[in-house]
Formats: structure tokens, sequence, C-alpha cells
């Protein structure tokens, strides 16, 4: 009895606390770091959370090439604004097996909105993000910070 009693008051918290993780993988949710394209060197930081209708978006949270950046290419009112602060990426719906689709990326490089699509990976610890024109589509594989 002792014994049952000592490995439940060990067992269970471990428990939870590896449903909570398995949970946090299997959600976008979090901070990631983007790299640039070109360079592959880390470029924002963005946190990913859930918006409305049970979508997903993802915001600049720190601009890592440049603390004060500013989109000079992008169009409207976004035009000129600060990054950090920034949406880049909306509307993206889960699938239900990790996946996610119907949504809407901004490439702050050019200030251009493109369809997009998006996967988690390994575990959750990445997360493939695609911007398509039509059927040519770019991938950009962002890590998990948290």
């Amino acid at each position: 009895m002792r014994i049952q009693s000592f490995i439940s008051l060990f067992a269970l918290p471990l428990l939870v606390a590896s449903f909570a993780a398995s949970a946090q993988n299997n959600s976008p949710v979090g901070r990631w770091k983007t790299y640039d394209e070109d360079t592959g060197k880390p470029r924002l930081i963005v946190e990913v959370y859930e918006a409305k209708g049970g979508t997903y978006a993802a915001k600049v949270v720190e601009t890592l090439f440049a603390p004060n950046a500013t989109c000079t290419d992008c169009k409207g009112d976004q035009k000129g604004k600060p990054m950090k602060g920034m949406i880049i990426m909306w509307g993206q719906k889960p699938k239900g097996d990790g996946t996610f689709e119907g949504g809407t990326v901004l490439k702050l490089a050019n200030g251009k909105t493109y369809k997009s699509k998006a996967a988690l990976q390994a575990g959750g610890s990445k997360f493939e993000v695609s911007g398509c024109m039509g059927p040519i589509c770019k991938h950009q594989t962002w890590t998990r910070e948290n």
C-alpha cells in the first residue's frame, strides 16, 4: 500500500506534465524564431496565437536584425509602420492533424500577401509556413522558442 501511494504521489505529476507538453506540441501557439530565406540567419521572433473563430494568427514580437525595422515595402496603412507588433499571418484553420490551411501570410521583405498553409513538424518543435501564389509555394520553417 505504501509503495502504491509513493508511486502515485510521483507518477501523477509526471503524467500531467507529459499531457501538458503533448498538448502544447500539437498546437502552434507560442513563440517562434523565423529565418532569412537567403542567409539562414534568425530574423524575427513571432508569437502565434489563437484568433477569432478558432483560427491562428502570428504577430512580430521582436526584430532580430534591426530593433526599429519598418515595413518599407508594405502597402496601404502598413507602409512605413514598425514591424514589431505587425500581424504577419492570419486565418490559419486547423485541419486536426497538425496542419492548417486557408490562411494568409504577409512577406515583410516585399510587402506582399500570399495564400498560406502551415504544418507542425518534428513533434511540434518546427512550424513550416507556406506562402503560395497559384500552384507555386515557398516554404519557411520556424523553430519553437519555448
